[in-house]
């Protein structure tokens, strides 16, 4: 499948611009040296920059494993990193030919006005924004309680676990999942032998693709509004359990939030036991650990043993809470299906499909992502799927991460299918150019752009769910 590189432009990827330290420590007055790759330009105060690594898919674990920030993108064999003015010195002394794609300005943000779990999340609490209508953690678990409130027939609040730092009594949150289905005798009950078959999407397993969440909202508001009205709605709803968990990395969007005139763009949890220094450098330097490298399915490949490092995997597989309560929560959800090996396929007859959401690309992912050259026993299922689902997205590409991307382990997909056997998929919303791209589009981007193909697919995944292997 041919692969083209389209332009970043700075007003998409804007905010990731700010994301060169940790909340409240900014450069100093002077503004970053001009890299060697771009004399010619002017540096700006705050500039970030995405380099375009040529070669870079050949050594893409080398990249990640050094600890640089690769952006999920690709142009042929090339890909991109961001990182500061002092990113191009560090990957040509690695032997790389590093070249300025864009610079990336600084830009504004107003935070919210609480950090951390509200003592209220009723209806009398003004709901929450940040960016331009962008829902923080608050907003988000308000959302879950007045739906549940207002559709006691259709969904259940379930907290699944605490993030990092409620485990550590230093603030952070509960973990929230909402339960949707026409309630019957046994359903949403955390019981894997379930009368119903269960779709489970997620949002915001890194913190910074803000999209994501802003999808599960809406999705969780079109299922709960439209039942008994909608023919789809209802009969999705009538034969099947719906779990949406909008925010699966609090800790870490509680810091993007947080970001103030230079807004942070936290990829990965609150977890600063083995970097506790990280962020306070500059560059790509960042406290937590990344939740999508930190399963033991594939551990290890295409991630980072430094703790500052976006793609940092922890300090053993499934270290993390966040990790470990997703992992007990699909337990709970699905039955394992699926034998020993990496060809070993799962049943016909399995039941369930994992969706988790991320940003940006316009790909549909699949298993397996630690290694391209191993196909999966449900592979021609999976593949077909993933062939429809970026059909309805307007043609996006599809495929294992390393057929379009690069390989990568630990994440929680691989986990999904290699411990269960379940149905499980990635999406990467969002373009590499135009007005609505990058990480932090503009949030008028998310009814008119994204919300129309993120519905489709959702609705379509929902009518496989029953039986995502069956003929």
């Amino acid at each position: 499948m041919p692969i083209t590189r389209r332009p970043v432009p700075a007003l998409t990827v804007a905010a990731m611009a700010a994301a060169a330290l940790l909340a409240g420590v900014y450069p100093g007055a002077a503004a970053p040296a001009t890299p060697d790759s771009v004399a010619a330009q002017s540096p700006a105060p705050g500039a970030t920059y995405v380099y375009r690594v040529p070669g870079g898919v050949a050594r893409a674990e080398q990249l990640q494993r050094l600890g640089f920030d690769i952006l999920e993108d690709r142009a042929g064999d090339d890909l991109f990193v961001l990182g500061g003015s002092e990113t191009a010195g560090e990957l040509r002394a690695a032997g790389f030919a590093p070249r300025v794609d864009q610079t990336l300005p600084a830009v504004s943000w107003t935070p919210p006005a609480r950090s951390g779990q509200a003592p209220s999340l009723d209806a009398s609490v003004a709901e929450e924004t940040y960016y331009g209508g962008y829902r923080t953690v608050n907003a988000q678990y308000a959302h879950l309680d007045q739906v549940a409130r207002a559709h006691a027939d259709l969904a259940t609040v379930v907290d699944y676990g605490d993030s990092w730092r409620k485990t550590r009594g230093s603030g952070g949150y509960d973990l929230k999942a909402v339960c949707v289905t026409k309630r019957n005798a046994g359903d949403c009950a955390l019981n894997p032998n379930a009368p119903k078959p269960r779709l489970f999407v997620m949002g915001q397993l890194h913190a910074r693709e803000i999209t994501t969440g802003d999808m599960a909202y809406r999705w969780i508001d079109h299922l709960v509004q439209n039942y008994g009205t909608d023919a789809q709605v209802t009969a999705l709803l009538d034969s099947t359990e719906v779990w949406v968990v909008p925010i699966a990395n609090p800790d870490g969007v509680d810091i993007v939030q947080r970001g103030g005139g230079r807004p942070y763009l936290q990829r990965k949890n609150g977890n600063n036991s083995n970097g506790p220094s990280c962020g306070t450098t500059g560059g790509s330097s960042q406290v937590g650990i990344d939740l999508n490298r930190n399963t033991d399915s594939g551990y290890g490949v295409g991630s980072s043993t430094q703790p500052c490092s976006e793609t940092y995997r922890g300090p053993a597989a499934n270290s993390e809470p966040e990790t470990k309560a997703l992992q007990s929560l699909w337990r709970s959800l699905y039955r394992d299906r699926r034998g020993t090996g990496t060809a070993a396929p799962a049943p016909a007859d399995t039941t369930g499909m994992v969706i988790s959401m991320h940003s940006y690309s316009n790909l549909v992912l699949f298993p397996w992502g630690f290694n391209s050259a191993v196909r999966s026993g449900n592979d021609a299922s999976l593949r077909a799927m993933g062939r429809q689902m970026a059909s309805l997205a307007g043609g996006w590409r599809y495929g294992q991460p390393g057929e379009v991307l690069y390989n990568a382990g630990g994440a929680t997909d691989d986990w999904v299918y290699d411990d269960l056997g379940v149905a499980s998929f990635v999406w990467e919303i969002g373009g590499s150019s135009g007005s609505c791209s990058g990480f932090t589009p503009a949030y008028s981007c998310q009814a008119g752009t994204f919300w129309p193909k993120i519905k489709s697919m959702l609705t379509y995944a929902g009518t496989k769910t029953a039986r995502p292997y069956g003929t």
